[in-house]
């Protein structure tokens, strides 16, 4: 059988969620016997993408605040057209070197509309290459609603005219695509869900925590790092509480927060086990990002989700209220996060039922490695 080459574009901006499931994929593809290469943008992070697949990596990139308002380099300068241009011919000289069988853009034309500097040539050369690669698009399932005026008809225009897959990262019996594009009817090409890209069942617990709050990557957190020490501290009780800050917040916050913090409540910055740790813990407290669910789901264990909202943002809201209705989760609204309140939450969450069980599909890797082996078999025999 030949062996498949992948190429797997993937820009993390704010948190690291987008790497993550990007770089589950991509190891499942390298299980599955692919030639993977991945090109990423971001900030660097220790373990990502992976062992396994080539990995380039173009100057960093990230976003200027919360908001996704502006990109902006590592040392927070806005970056010029001579940085884009860099960029640019850098993902072009990989993707000629690569000469990858599929092309797999996470989020674009979803997302990353910041990104079309790169993605516009990238998919211009893609159009051009003889043979031509299969295109795909990897998005989640539950996706960031758009306000302004004509951005779904751009979508649906761009996936129309060059992307030969959607593949979405989710199980169609809790979300489909049109639940948050509203134009999805319109999309002519494959539409194919994978199930949710979670990590595989983890081992027991090595620590065992009552509570565990976890805040993502921890660039978008704060308010809830800053209102776990303050319940930990007024807590009347003898619970045991992780806080897990995320890579990404600055060092010189985390130094005080560690300085702050009351006994039994033990600080960290990163924890690999994390997803052991949700199989031990009574309650888990987080945001309501994919992979945060994802472990969630996986663990089985209690949650209370804490949706990020800032600039706009809907797609975790969305998501956590659907768990919520399904009584997989309780929410606590962001603009309700203050200490006492997160405290009350944390007991009614706790004084509440176990979650429901639930049969959502948690195999999106290893599915979205034999759903593009099989889409190539059938794009090859036709081209």
């Amino acid at each position: 059988m030949k062996r498949l080459r992948a190429f797997f574009y993937v820009q993390h901006l704010l948190g690291i969620g987008h790497l993550a499931r990007s770089s589950r994929v991509a190891a499942a593809l390298v299980d599955d016997g692919f030639d993977v290469t991945v090109v990423t943008g971001g900030a660097p992070v220790a373990g990502f993408p992976g062992l396994g697949a080539i990995s380039v990596t173009l100057p960093s990139v990230t976003s200027g605040d919360e908001g996704f308002s502006g990109l902006v380099d590592l040392q927070g300068k806005p970056i010029d057209d001579d940085f884009k241009k860099r960029r640019s011919e850098m993902l072009l000289q990989a993707f000629r070197d690569c000469r990858p069988d599929i092309v797999i853009v996470e989020a674009f034309p979803f997302g990353r509309r910041q990104m079309r500097f790169e993605l516009l040539p990238l998919i211009e050369a893609i159009d051009a290459a003889s043979p031509r690669p299969l295109l795909v698009t990897s998005v989640r399932d539950i996706l960031q609603e758009r306000v302004k005026p004509g951005r779904n008809e751009e979508t649906v225009d761009l996936v129309n005219r060059h992307f030969d897959l959607v593949m979405v990262h989710g199980d169609p019996a809790f979300a489909t695509l049109d639940k948050t594009f509203p134009l999805a009817g319109a999309i002519r090409a494959e539409v194919a869900y994978t199930g949710l890209v979670a990590a595989p069942p983890a081992p027991a617990a090595s620590e065992r925590f009552d509570v565990v709050v976890s805040v993502g990557g921890g660039a978008a957190g704060k308010s809830l790092v800053r209102s776990t020490i303050a319940s930990a501290r007024n807590a009347n009780n003898a619970w045991k509480w992780c806080l897990i800050t995320g890579p990404n917040l600055p060092k010189d916050e985390f130094d005080a927060i560690t300085r702050d913090a009351t006994p039994g409540l033990s600080i960290f910055r990163f924890r690999e086990d994390f997803p052991s740790l949700l199989t031990g813990a009574r309650l888990s407290v987080s945001q309501a990002g994919y992979n945060t669910v994802c472990d969630v789901l996986r663990a089985r264990c209690r949650s209370l989700l804490v949706p990020f909202a800032a600039g706009g943002e809907t797609e975790q809201t969305v998501r956590a209220l659907m768990l919520e209705e399904l009584s997989l989760a309780t929410v606590l609204r962001e603009n309700d996060l203050t200490p006492e309140c997160l405290a009350q939450a944390i007991e009614q969450a706790l004084a509440g039922p176990t979650p429901a069980a639930h049969r959502l599909d948690l195999e999106g890797a290893r599915h979205s490695a034999q759903i593009l082996r099989e889409r190539h078999r059938a794009w090859s025999s036709k081209s």
